[in-house]
């Protein structure tokens, strides 16, 4: 999986590509860890427009990641999924933990708040 990793008006946005399944969720869970070990209080976005697949290993990255920066009063939020990614947070629930946006624009300004 890649992973492209970008910066808007302090958001970090993580891009992964592809599928998020047991073979990459370590990764992007690696990349979550070093965003929070620099500990300098960023919105951290997972803009999820080029996932196409997520397995149970992947929705759990998401959850220990929300209740990660929730104890840490960081924000946390995922973008522009694709509409069978989305399924799969709907069905299991993981849409009422997790804040969703439709794009990344939305998720930026709702940071702003």
């Amino acid at each position: 999986m890649e992973i492209l990793k970008t910066e808007e008006h302090g958001v970090i946005i993580l891009s992964p590509d592809g599928r998020l399944d047991s073979n990459s969720a370590p990764i992007l869970e690696q990349e979550i860890g070093l965003i929070d070990s620099d500990d300098k209080g960023h919105h951290l976005l997972l803009d999820f427009s080029r996932v196409e697949y997520i397995s149970s290993a992947g929705l759990r990255v998401v959850l220990k990641t929300v209740k990660e920066r929730q104890t840490a009063s960081k924000a946390f939020a995922v973008s522009n999924m694709q509409d069978h990614v989305r399924e799969v947070f709907e069905i299991s629930g993981f849409d009422s933990y997790v804040t969703i946006h439709p794009d990344t624009l939305k998720a930026i300004e709702s940071f702003k708040v």
